[in-house]
């Protein structure tokens, strides 16, 4: 199993329990979590070269 899947399983785990919270600070607390371990694991495909660094957009010279 890759690291990033990992990463995505911790961030499902933490929306689970932001669902079975009992209250909105708790709900708060593991919503971020999740957000934190998916940037995480984005992070972790781009290391591992699964995804390009940035989008490169080619403009087009219409003029030609």
């Amino acid at each position: 199993m890759k690291q990033s899947d990992i990463f995505r399983d911790n961030a499902e785990n933490c929306l689970q329990l932001a669902e079975r919270s009992a209250g909105q600070p708790a709900y708060n607390r593991y919503s971020r979590m999740a957000d934190a371990w998916t940037a995480l694991a984005k992070e972790q495909d781009w290391l591992d070269g699964e995804v390009p660094p940035v989008k490169i957009r080619v403009r087009q010279n219409l003029d030609a």
